[in-house]
């Protein structure tokens, strides 16, 4: 053994010792403003609507849709991303009532933003989805393929009434070719020049999406997959990311945010504007599902899942747990 005193010579378990040892070393840090709380406004309804795939979450009425917001600015959560769900007679083949300025997620934006005005950056989702009859996010031919030139003119018109309703940010997550152009043009034309786009750059046909499906009242059947990226596909994204930056996006989006951590970390490196990743709604099923069975540490998990979000390069994380987390980790829980 006297051969082998020095041995090993480098001990890494010496930076593990204690909490404060660890914490002192860390190497990502994991803060309230790095969240982002996306919210589900429903019209018609009187009291929230529980998510059955999604426990805890809910459809918002305008009133808990407020609450929310408050709670959300007293957490520290830097932003809000607001998904309208209209009522269903109010759906059409061209997602009428998502550029109506009386629209469910024009009034929530305005309500939202008489609320907390600029204590919280006020998102919008910018796509047609949740308010055409056949649940697609754009306009479709008469074959029944989604019309990417005709859907950039529905696009720019939403982006105009959603800045005109109070949004800070627009959010296009249609994944139509040439849809951040178009959309900064319509911004700036109509005086909106300071609203910024976050763009939906790397959006995968996911089967991750399932519980976000019920939650904005879906019609979609089928997939989304001629619009959508394919799951195999790497490179694509980056090709996706400098088009996206040419036309002028403020900041970019990797969508899913846990099973795509590569892509994540590949956008990260290669950009110089701010990086989000949206940890969608089938990545929280997972966690709250697991553990309700008592299969895992549920405080724990949410934690690690955004920490690695977080070092995979994502300044802004995009989760339906972030008021929650952002209270734990005020608290010196991170």
């Amino acid at each position: 053994m006297t051969a082998y005193a020095n041995f090993p010579g480098s001990r890494p378990r010496r930076l593990r010792t204690t909490p404060t040892m660890r914490r002192m070393v860390a190497e990502t840090r994991l803060d309230p403003a790095n969240l982002i709380l996306p919210a589900f406004v429903r019209e018609g309804v009187d009291a929230p609507v529980a998510i059955s795939a999604m426990p805890g979450v809910y459809q918002h009425t305008l009133d808990t849709l407020r609450k929310a917001a408050v709670e959300a600015v007293s957490a520290g959560v830097s932003g809000i991303m607001l998904f309208g769900v209209p009522e269903d007679g109010k759906k059409d083949a061209r997602g009428t009532a998502g550029t109506d300025p009386d629209g469910i997620l024009q009034v929530a934006l305005r309500a939202v933003r008489e609320e907390v005005g600029d204590d919280l950056v006020i998102m919008s989702d910018l796509c047609l989805d949740e308010y055409t009859d056949h649940g697609h996010c754009g306009v479709l031919t008469a074959d029944g393929r989604v019309d990417n030139d005709a859907t950039l003119e529905r696009y720019a018109e939403m982006a105009q009434v959603q800045a005109d309703a109070g949004a800070h940010v627009v959010g296009p997550s249609g994944m139509m070719d040439g849809q951040v152009g178009v959309i900064r043009d319509a911004l700036d034309q109509t005086g909106h020049e300071d609203v910024s786009i976050l763009a939906y750059t790397v959006k995968y046909s996911s089967a991750f999406y399932g519980p976000f499906r019920e939650a904005v009242g879906s019609s979609l059947t089928g997939d989304r997959k001629t619009y959508q990226q394919d799951p195999a596909n790497a490179r694509e994204s980056l090709r996706e990311l400098a088009l996206d930056l040419a036309e002028g996006a403020d900041m970019v989006m990797v969508k899913p945010a846990g099973p795509y951590l590569d892509i994540l970390a590949k956008v990260a490196e290669s950009v110089d504007v701010p990086v989000a990743a949206y940890q969608i709604s089938g990545e929280y099923a997972m966690i709250e599902a697991a553990a309700e069975k008592g299969w895992i540490d549920r405080d724990k998990a949410i934690l690690e899942s955004l920490t690695g979000i977080r070092r995979a390069g994502a300044q802004m994380i995009l989760t339906y747990w972030a008021t929650e987390a952002a209270q734990w980790l005020g608290h010196g829980r991170g």
